[in-house]
């Protein structure tokens, strides 16, 4: 590696020793952008702009408490990490799950300055979230959560400040309660201080099947650059959630059969195709496990997740997979798996779902990899529409969105291609999306000064 290069990499290493996810994020990074930094070296060397660049601008953590059913305090632990506002306000989600802690934070942040940079539009990267459970609450709980958690946040967010969304644990009912409390705190009606918001009170159309249908639009642009279609495959997707359905949604539309769908205790194998509208009544209203599916179609599979083990998803064999549920999920043992069964491409609707072994055994054995922070760019895309509605007072029909969206995603597989085969990486997407994300981080970085 360029002596410059893995001088950054052994500081950011020492300097984030143990966040494991965040020190990922940034080898996989670095390790793509070589050929761009070896041309500019001298510059980058005397301005520090790789140190920078992994550096966040500010890290926040405050303390969350609240009230449970039985009057019994809790206390959680809330972060948000502003990145980089290089080219907009900082933009990202908030998570709200057991596992979160400052390094899958960072790690979230560094992918979204990334991702949103790719998109084309005025964003910068920030993430945020608590290692609060929602599940098993009751929707007063959640409501004194939320309520608590902006009452610290509200300060150090705003339209042009930073602009919060939903992740894993935050939907439309958190969204409203965040937004509720901010509302009332500031005593003004600030409708892009958050974007996933109900179409009730300012938010956008197509924004929940965004990241979705985004996916799928790469994937339908990648795969078309190979001389290849969803039409006919069989498809593996993993989650539950808005990223997963809405995934499956397109595939189907498109012509593939979905045959899986997954939730943190296990996934359904349903070789006639998933009852998508099932999956969406079990998950979005009655808020329930995946494994219900099997009342109404008691012939599906269904495999439990096993503590320690990768999920059984991977061993069922079809032409694509997307996983779509989570960070690492699929190991390199599972990614020999997918190519053993005969799998052609990989679309990470979920951000970093592959470790970087199996990411590099994907492109070593020549499957088609879609990147997270290209392939699932459609969500905060959105998003940004949803600022820009907010800020003109105006409403976007569906199907203006959905061909905005569709355009966006179009110019962010193009912008992949064209740097990956500026750089000989020709058919590396994974090399493509931070090589042309990183160079306009770069210009900007440059022309703003030593900031």
């Amino acid at each position: 590696m360029n002596e410059y290069l893995q001088k950054v990499l052994t500081q950011t290493e020492q300097n984030n020793a143990n966040e494991l996810e965040y020190l990922q994020a940034v080898n996989e990074v670095l390790g793509s952008i070589e050929p761009v930094v070896e041309a500019n070296e001298d510059l980058y060397k005397k301005t520090a702009l790789l140190e920078r660049m992994v550096e966040p601008e500010r890290i926040i953590t405050f303390r969350v408490p609240w009230v449970d059913d039985s009057g019994q305090t809790q206390v959680n632990r809330g972060y948000r990490v502003q990145f980089s506002s290089l080219i907009g306000p900082y933009k990202g989600g908030l998570r709200f799950h057991p596992s979160v802690n400052q390094s899958i934070m960072k790690f979230l942040g560094f992918e979204q300055i990334f991702k949103n940079a790719l998109t084309g539009l005025p964003i910068g990267g920030a993430k945020g979230g608590s290692n609060f459970d929602p599940k098993g609450k009751s929707d007063n709980e959640i409501m004194r959560f939320c309520q608590s958690f902006m009452t610290e946040l509200y300060r150090h967010i705003g339209q042009d400040v930073d602009v919060p969304a939903g992740d894993i644990g935050v939907g439309g009912r958190e969204i409203g309660y965040l937004f509720g409390q901010y509302k009332r705190i500031r005593n003004a009606y600030e409708g892009g201080v958050l974007t996933g918001k109900d179409i009730c009170y300012g938010g956008s159309l197509a924004r929940k099947e965004a990241t979705g249908y985004g996916l799928i639009f790469f994937m339908r642009e990648m795969l078309a650059a190979n001389n290849l279609s969803l039409e006919g495959k069989t498809v593996i997707v993993s989650g539950s959630g808005n990223v997963a359905i809405y995934a499956a949604e397109k595939a189907i539309l498109n012509g593939a059969k979905v045959v899986t769908m997954s939730d943190s205790n296990g996934c359904i194998y349903d070789p006639n195709g998933i009852d998508l509208n099932l999956v969406k009544q079990i998950k979005e209203v009655e808020r329930g496990r995946i494994k219900e599916y099997q009342k109404v179609h008691p012939n599906a599979q269904y495999l439990k997740n096993n503590a320690g083990e990768d999920s059984p998803i991977w061993t069922i064999k079809a032409d694509i997979a997307l996983p779509c549920a989570t960070q690492n999920e699929i190991s390199l043992n599972s990614a020999k798996k997918l190519v053993e069964n005969g799998i052609i491409a990989v679309g990470e609707g979920a951000n970093m779902p592959c470790t970087s072994d199996a990411t590099n055994y994907l492109l070593e054995k020549n499957i088609l990899v879609a990147p997270s922070k290209a392939a699932n760019a459609g969500g905060v895309a959105t998003s940004a529409i949803e600022m820009s509605q907010n800020s003109m007072r105006y409403y976007y029909t569906f199907d203006e969105v959905e061909a905005k969206l569709e355009k966006i995603m179009i110019n962010i597989f193009k912008a992949c291609n064209n740097a990956a085969n500026e750089y000989n990486k020709k058919g590396n997407y994974v090399a493509g999306a931070n090589i042309a994300s990183f160079k306009k981080l770069a210009d900007a970085m440059l022309a703003q000064g030593i900031v």
